[in-house]
């Protein structure tokens, strides 16, 4: 049996923990990070790598993203060019006057806050993206909004933290003391022993915290990309339809549908977004992707004789307050969890890994992270 012992126990190798390895690691901690499956395996496969501060209204989840927004540039430079980030900026584009007149207003509140965005008049729509569609009302164009290929992120980030890493190995227990604190996690390898354990397994952080005695009510938000054959740069942003931005805050567990389109470094083009709670059913559906395909060549008709050559699901982890769970469990002394973030990880992963090591370290917060304590979903005495 092994009896690996290390300062923290990152359980989860997606974008999330792969941070909160890499920071901590920064404050002088020793880290293992353990996964059931291979780095990236999870949600972070399966995402576009989007870096968005545009579709959050101004509150504790746009703080993060901006703070992200920033740590992520720092990486750039410190990370190699390979994780492929790409400040190209985001495009949110209204139907008629009426949406432009919504976007407007929603923009107006998030300037106080600290975002950027530039009011982009249906006369100039296509200076900025000479294949948008005609007669749309207008945009907002945000130079905050970046990319990243978000495998290669967590990768990255997972060797410049030195971690030992332990994929393929699902966590069967959380270890804890008479004491009720935790000492470690138990695989089918063996024990890995330390006096913290970080939760960073999105869609199984609910699974991951009911092993220890706590409770998050993660639930898994399946969506579906279409990926088309590889094109010149036909796409320059990453151009989405208003809904969207009200799609992501939406509760519903139905189907719902939004245009999200963006170019890559690699050529090909990416459409989203879905949301549908259909546990983890990996089913293909071929209504959504209709859909997709039909709102994509809405706002880029050129996109109409092009191949999609692939499509791949992932399941966003998402919480009912549409807020990740930042910080100590309220119930297990030295259980932390970084989880719930939905579809927005790749963009939060490095203000939540910051944030968790200064935790594990007695350091001062990065923000207030009052709004993203796991507390708030503990049951009721």
């Amino acid at each position: 049996m092994s009896n690996s012992s290390s300062d923290v126990i990152v359980v989860g190798a997606g974008v999330v923990g792969a941070a909160c390895a890499y920071y901590a690691a920064r404050s002088g901690l020793s880290v293992t990070v353990v996964d059931r499956g291979p780095v990236a395996g999870g949600t972070t496969g399966a995402g576009e790598g989007n870096l968005l501060v545009s579709d959050k209204e101004p509150g504790p989840e746009l703080e993060l993203a901006l703070l992200s927004t920033r740590l992520w540039r720092e990486l750039a430079r410190e990370l190699p060019a390979r994780i492929e980030y790409e400040a190209k900026g985001g495009l949110v584009v209204a139907s008629d006057a009426s949406a432009m007149a919504a976007l407007r207003k929603f923009a107006a509140a998030q300037a106080g806050a600290g975002v950027t965005a530039e009011e982009i008049p249906a006369d100039r729509l296509h200076d900025v993206e000479p294949h948008l569609a005609p007669g749309l009302g207008g945009g907002f164009r945000y130079p905050q909004d970046a990319q990243v290929q978000p495998a290669l992120a967590a990768a990255h980030l997972l060797r410049a933290s030195g971690a030992r890493v332990r994929t393929g190995e699902e966590v069967t227990a959380v270890l804890t003391g008479t004491d009720g604190r935790v000492r470690g996690v138990r695989t089918a390898a063996g024990e890995l022993h330390a006096p913290f354990v970080v939760n960073a397994a999105g869609t199984w952080g609910g699974e991951v915290a009911r092993l220890a005695g706590g409770h998050l009510p993660v639930l898994p938000r399946r969506g579906f990309v279409l990926v088309t054959e590889p094109l010149p740069r036909v796409v320059r942003h990453k151009v989405y339809a208003a809904d969207y931005v009200a799609d992501v805050a939406s509760g519903s567990a139905a189907l719902q549908t939004s245009a999200v389109v963006e170019g890559t470094p690699a050529g090909p083009v990416l459409i989203g977004a879905s949301r549908e709670r259909v546990g983890f059913d990996r089913t293909l559906s071929v209504e959504v992707l209709r859909r997709l395909a039909a709102q994509a060549t809405a706002l880029f008709p050129v996109l109409a004789g092009v191949r999609a050559i692939r499509t791949y699901a992932g399941f966003r982890p998402y919480l009912p307050d549409h807020l990740p769970a930042i910080g100590p469990d309220p119930h297990v002394p030295g259980l932390l969890h970084a989880c719930g973030h939905e579809g927005a990880g790749i963009g939060l992963a490095p203000a939540t890994g910051l944030a968790v090591a200064r935790q594990l370290t007695g350091g001062e917060p990065p923000l207030d992270l009052g709004p993203f304590h796991p507390g708030r979903f503990a049951p009721a005495a």
